[in-house]
């Protein structure tokens, strides 16, 4: 009688290696809707055009949400010059904005206001003034290149928190003359990417 006897081990060793990582952004950013109405009534020309949130208004946003800051609940919005001349840069703040020159051809007595309703809840969180657009009533000929949002509505002012600004995209600079009237809304969203 013949007897085999066999003996069998296995051992088996695994490992997981993982680098877990949490990556959260969010993405900020505005888009002005400007429109020109002639003494006709009819519409003389439209533009939207994506805004530049300068550095001053991404501090000043952090710094009221996360910090407490005293808060500035009014913004109003400001027209500035041909684009050959005006090209704003994330460094342009309130008292210093190199980038552009504001102009004032219309007889409101302070740069409009920017009336926003509530902010959505989705993603994007979208805020506008657009149930209640700034209203500029043209008095006289100037060349338009451009908008911007602020917290000061003194015409030609240099206090407050400049937030944003934006020029218009192709075919660029557009003219005005007296007698018309610029409507401006501002769409603002907050994405989480």
């Amino acid at each position: 009688m013949i007897l085999d006897t066999a003996s069998c081990n296995d051992k088996i060793n695994a490992s997981i290696t993982r680098t877990v990582t949490a990556s959260e952004k969010v993405s900020a950013g505005g888009v002005f809707t400007v429109q020109c109405i002639g003494a006709d009534g009819q519409v003389k020309w439209e533009e939207s055009l994506k805004n530049l949130v300068v550095n001053q208004g991404l501090q000043d946003m952090n710094a009221k949400y996360f910090l407490g800051s005293a808060y500035t609940a009014t913004w109003y919005i400001g027209i500035y010059g041909a684009a050959a001349s005006n090209d704003p840069v994330a460094g342009d703040t309130a008292a210093s904005h190199a980038g552009f020159t504001e102009i004032v051809p219309y007889s409101n007595a302070t740069r409009p206001a920017a009336t926003f309703g509530t902010a959505t809840t989705a993603d994007p969180s979208v805020i506008s003034n657009s149930a209640s657009p700034a209203v500029f009533t043209i008095n006289g000929t100037a060349t338009v290149g451009g908008a911007f949002l602020i917290s000061d509505n003194t015409k030609s002012g240099s206090t407050g928190v400049l937030f944003s600004a934006s020029d218009f995209a192709a075919p660029g600079d557009r003219n005005v003359t007296s007698g018309d009237t610029i409507t401006i809304s501002y769409e603002f969203s907050l994405d989480a990417a």
